[in-house]
């Protein structure tokens, strides 16, 4: 029996093996990987690494056993297929036999187009048969303090949610809510809606960074065509331009507000303040 990881050197999954190997013996583990250069770190440590892509259905064949616990990180190449590229792992996992599949979806309450994907997934899961767990994952704080640089050059946070608020949480905080499913009993045919303990506004976000930085930084609250126009001006493809800017929409519905405190259960501790995340990065 192994506990497999998808995406293992992403983001989100690297977070995961992390805090796995602190809980279990390495050779439990397994990295799903698209370059074994990449997961060298983890191998030396004697975690399995598994070669596989989304993108290559036939590259999961044979890769789960009877018994695994799998952590399907969702893709990140939106203008692939998500759909297809997560359905390629189900049925590989439905084909071993695995104990349980545990997918990291998106807020039930999510209607902007980022969420259509994850709808579609969840959907194939529960038709498979596979016991699963649905995190829901809400947004996380990185999304907004791994991008400061031009909040700190214009001195101005841009967005279109309005007086919206968002429970957002570390990845690290997401990491061990699915460390502890994959570690853990009865979890089976579980969802779980994940966010951070304590929401925030924009407007307290800029306020947060001011503080932070002795700068005067303000919040310049924008329509969601005059967002999808910043960010595509920045580089960003229309389609991704126009997820992100969707997205801020449902925050100012209020969509991206979790509060059902299953974050902070499943961690065994309180989430990561949004203060916190600003002061790391900051440090960077």
């Amino acid at each position: 029996m192994s506990i497999v990881v998808t995406g293992a050197t992403g983001n989100l999954g690297r977070h995961v093996v992390e805090q796995l190997l602190e809980k279990v013996p390495a050779e439990q583990i397994t990295a799903v990987v698209r370059s074994a250069e990449k997961a060298a770190d983890f191998a030396d440590r004697g975690v399995r690494i598994a070669l596989a892509d989304y993108n290559a259905p036939a590259s999961f064949d044979g890769l789960f056993s009877a018994g695994d616990k799998v952590l399907l990180v969702s893709g990140n190449e939106f203008d692939k297929g998500r759909v297809q590229q997560h359905k390629a792992v189900i049925d590989a996992a439905a084909a071993a036999g695995v104990a349980l599949v545990a997918y990291t979806s998106a807020p039930g309450t999510l209607t902007a187009a980022l969420a259509d994907d994850h709808r579609g997934t969840e959907e194939i899961l529960l038709g498979s048969g596979v016991p699963y767990a649905l995190l829901r994952n809400g947004w996380y704080h990185e999304n907004y303090t791994e991008n400061l640089a031009p909040v700190l050059e214009h001195n101005a946070v841009v967005a279109a949610a309005g007086e919206g608020k968002v429970s957002s949480a570390s990845r690290a905080d997401y990491a061990a809510a699915a460390v502890a499913v994959l570690t853990g009993e009865g979890h089976e045919n579980k969802t779980y809606e994940l966010g951070g303990d304590t929401s925030w506004s924009f407007a307290e976000y800029a306020a947060e960074l001011s503080r932070q930085t002795g700068k005067d930084i303000a919040y310049n609250a924008v329509s969601p065509e005059a967002l999808a126009g910043i960010l595509t001006g920045a580089g960003l493809p229309e389609p991704l331009a126009q997820t992100l800017a969707g997205v801020d929409a449902s925050i100012e519905k209020g969509e991206l507000v979790v509060s059902t405190g299953d974050l902070s259960r499943l961690a065994g501790r309180p989430t990561t303040p949004l203060a916190d995340a600003i002061a790391a990065a900051l440090k960077d």
